[in-house]
């Protein structure tokens, strides 16, 4: 896929092109990725999503896609090119190491089962046709179970690089080959339940880890679907047909009826009506439009159709912008995983060059060739960093589990860490510090006939003020009057007959301290005055985060008077009328003074700002867009759950530190050993599968964290 990036003047326009790169495994690869092609003549700049496994790379426009792949290619990795859909990735990649596990597990189980009675002294002929009946099952396990790792091994090599599935291949190879080899010829040792064990223990981090990166990668998509698949096209002699949206072009003219979403942006060149625009503004009033406005792909007509002359479609949208405004916040690593990454590194270089001294050296000391490449495979199974590999999404993936009992969804697992970190709130106000469902506070104004009507008239309405008012009246049991006539203008409300009497419920007005209503029957007249409700415990939420170091305030897109009136009730301060971009940029303020910034929001104008936060959470009640594009999402009324977390990430990593220490003692502790000899593959694989279990083991204490 290719999208223009303006770059420095007297320069030509950069093309940016994006990637799936499946096998990006630790910050190695994100490094060797972008410095390797950053250096190629023409490429301006690389970038890698680590959460989505693509590459975005600003290029010259001579340079074409398939020269891009095959850079990458050169680099160690395979890349496929993202055609029309921004958001294709690797599907089933998850799945896929989820049915290689079960195989490993199903393997291991099996041949440890055939090793008890070889570990118990079974010998001669017994001894070899378990060892027979081991290699039968071991082989076929390890050619399916450990393609994901011969593969990305193989691709790095095939360009003379290395990886981390390198080493990790070569002891696999290596000690399945010696345990044939010792099948082959009588020996009393072999290794296929260590090399089993180590696949096995290997793919369950990697399938932890998966696991938590697919709940990331859906916040665009979520995003996109907001603007129609299509749109009906009027032709120049009046007749119309279904266009898709990719079909589009600027200058076509395009009707939309009432309850439809937009497919482009456009002006309105004939008729009036009332737009859902809270995916640009977040305000929850529809807002009228007419002959010369501008309206907006992704936002709904809600009342009346209307004709609309397409000025930008496809990307240039302006649903579009705000995906990519997603899609590049969400270009950031967190720390600790960029630490651990690191480390790795420079796994396979120094376990390379380990095992090869201790070859040489044992062969230098007379111990042959077999004993010497006994212990090089030992200390290759025994560096394995299966411990390293779990600390960290083993102790997510248990504070999530805690986490979710409680209500709080944790969609990634890095997402605790950012949270750990976050020292400063940003709320939005509707549906995130309010209920986001405005509601009549004054209804004993109303007479029962004056209820009778007004419910009838609200019931024929889509409008947030309308429902509210609906659903108040509902509880009452109340029913509705019969009316005839009922018909809504754009922007003014409610109209209707109720015998020989003319009856509206009319246009919201704001007053000092709420929105309102006017009902008018004939000559009279009541104002129902409404309001949103402020979550039951936001004030104790907010002064629980500021307990734990995190200072407050609300950024909407709401009108001053009325983000004023709940600024007031809470004491924190507030910015109102601000666009997605200015939530984005505010948090880009923030974020350069020094703060890690937790956003909270639910609207789909808050989808940028959720992804540009350095961490972000989501009520159950907001979009799709805001709870895809959020990091957590909680389901209650209660905003305590927000405190919750961050008390829960903090303890979090507590362990995920402790976890660290755990996995660099274990191979303080156990490579001296292997390269001594005093350790067997087999050993080293146990070995190994001890200290990933203590490291799951001291993760499971998070599971009253929450409590």
């Amino acid at each position: 896929m290719n999208a223009i990036a303006p770059i420095s003047a007297g320069q030509p326009q950069a093309i940016v092109s994006r990637f799936v790169v499946p096998a990006i495994r630790c910050a190695g690869c994100i490094s060797k990725i972008e410095n390797g092609l950053s250096s190629k003549p023409g490429i301006l700049s690389a970038r890698v999503n680590f959460s989505t496994k693509q590459v975005a790379v600003s290029h010259l426009p001579e340079i074409r896609d398939d020269q891009l792949t095959r850079e990458i290619e050169t680099l160690g990795f395979e890349a496929q090119i993202l055609a029309d859909n921004p958001l294709a990735e690797e599907k089933g990649s998850t799945d896929r190491l989820i049915r290689a596990l079960a195989v490993a597990g199903f393997g291991m189980m099996n041949i440890m089962l055939l090793s008890v009675s070889v570990w118990s002294g079974a010998a001669g002929v017994t001894r070899d046709l378990f060892h027979w009946l081991s290699a039968l099952i071991a082989i076929p396990v390890i050619a399916y179970a450990g393609r994901p790792f011969f593969a990305s091994a193989a691709m790095a090599l095939r360009y003379g690089r290395t990886n981390m599935d390198v080493p990790i291949s070569i002891g696999i190879l290596l000690a399945t080959g010696l345990s044939l080899y010792e099948t082959a010829t009588g020996g009393a040792h072999a290794y296929f339940d260590g090399a089993v064990m180590l696949l096995f223990f290997l793919l369950a981090g990697r399938v932890l880890d998966g696991m938590m990166r697919d709940r990331a990668r859906e916040g665009i998509g979520a995003l996109l679907k907001q603007a129609a698949p299509g749109a009906m096209v009027v032709e120049n002699d009046g007749n119309t047909r279904w266009v898709a949206s990719r079909d589009l072009v600027p200058e076509m003219q395009m009707m939309v009826a009432a309850g439809e979403s937009l497919a482009a942006d456009g002006v309105i060149i004939s008729g009036s009506s009332s737009f859902d625009c809270s995916l640009m503004t977040g305000e929850s009033e529809p807002q009228p439009r007419s002959k010369g406005d501008m309206a907006l792909a992704g936002t709904l007509n809600l009342s009346s159709p209307v004709i609309v002359r397409i000025t930008a479609t496809g990307e240039d949208t302006s649903v579009s912008d705000i995906a990519r405004l997603m899609d590049d916040a969400g270009q950031r690593r967190s720390f600790y995983v960029r630490v651990a990454d690191r480390a790795a590194r420079f796994y396979a270089p120094a376990v390379h060059s380990l095992a090869l001294l201790a070859f040489v050296f044992w062969m230098f000391a007379g111990a042959g060739w077999h004993q010497s490449l006994l212990i090089a495979v030992a200390v290759l199974i025994i560096t394995c960093p299966c411990a390293l590999g779990l600390a960290v999404p083993a102790a997510q993936v248990v504070a999530s589990g805690a986490l979710l009992r409680k209500g709080v969804m944790v969609k990634d697992g890095s997402a605790l860490e950012r949270l750990a970190e976050a020292d400063y709130v940003l709320f939005d106000k509707t549906g995130t510090l309010t209920l986001g469902h405005p509601i009549p506070v004054n209804l004993d104004a109303l007479s029962l006939t004056q209820k009778q009507i007004t419910l009838a008239l609200a019931q024929a309405s889509r409008h947030p003020v309308s429902k509210g008012i609906r659903s108040a009246l509902l509880a009452l049991d109340i029913e509705p009057a019969a009316l005839e006539e009922i018909r809504e203008v754009p922007g003014e409300g409610m109209s209707a007959t109720w015998g020989d009497v003319n009856v509206t419920l009319g246009k919201p007005e704001k007053s000092a301290d709420h929105l309102s209503s006017q009902l008018t029957v004939g000559t009279e007249m009541v104002v129902l005055q409404l309001q949103d409700e402020i979550r039951p415990d936001a004030a104790e939420a907010i002064a629980r985060l500021q307990a734990l170091g995190l200072p407050a305030s609300i950024i909407s897109g709401d009108n001053m008077r009325s983000v004023s009136l709940v600024s007031r009730a809470l004491g924190i301060s507030a910015q109102a009328s601000a666009s997605p971009q200015d939530k984005v940029e505010a948090i880009t303020r923030l974020s350069d003074s020094g703060h890690n910034v937790l956003m909270v929001g639910d609207g789909l104008n808050d989808g940028p700002a959720l992804a540009a936060a350095h961490v972000s959470i989501a009520p159950g009640s907001a979009s799709d867009v805001g709870q895809q594009a959020a990091d957590a999402v909680f389901t209650s009324a209660s905003l305590m759950p927000v405190a919750l977390s961050i008390q829960v990430a903090r303890r979090t990593m507590q362990i995920v530190h402790q976890n660290f220490a755990l996995a660099i003692g274990y191979n303080i502790c156990a490579v001296p050993l292997a390269l001594t000899g005093m350790v067997t593959p087999l050993i080293a694989a146990i070995a190994m599968s001890l200290s990933s279990l203590i490291v799951v083991g001291n993760a499971l204490r998070l599971n009253g964290a929450a409590n």
